[in-house]
């Protein structure tokens, strides 16, 4: 599953998101979900949410549901 939807996204579900500074490397961050910070149902280039660790960025890869 990609990101683009915001109904597939959950608070606790584990992801892997590419943050802002690593947009054009493309470097992805894997993390669990905190809070979900887009208010639109989708987003061409992913949802953007807030991992437990503080980081944030934009869903590119769901792992796996709780």
């Amino acid at each position: 599953m990609n990101g683009r939807n915001r109904k597939d996204i959950k608070p606790g579900l584990l992801v892997r998101i590419v943050q802002k500074q690593d947009q054009r490397s493309g470097d992805l961050t894997e993390g669990v979900v905190r809070t979900i910070l887009t208010n639109s149902p989708t987003h061409p280039h992913g949802i953007k949410v807030r991992l437990e660790t503080g980081e944030v960025g934009r869903v590119k890869e769901i792992l796996e549901d709780e």
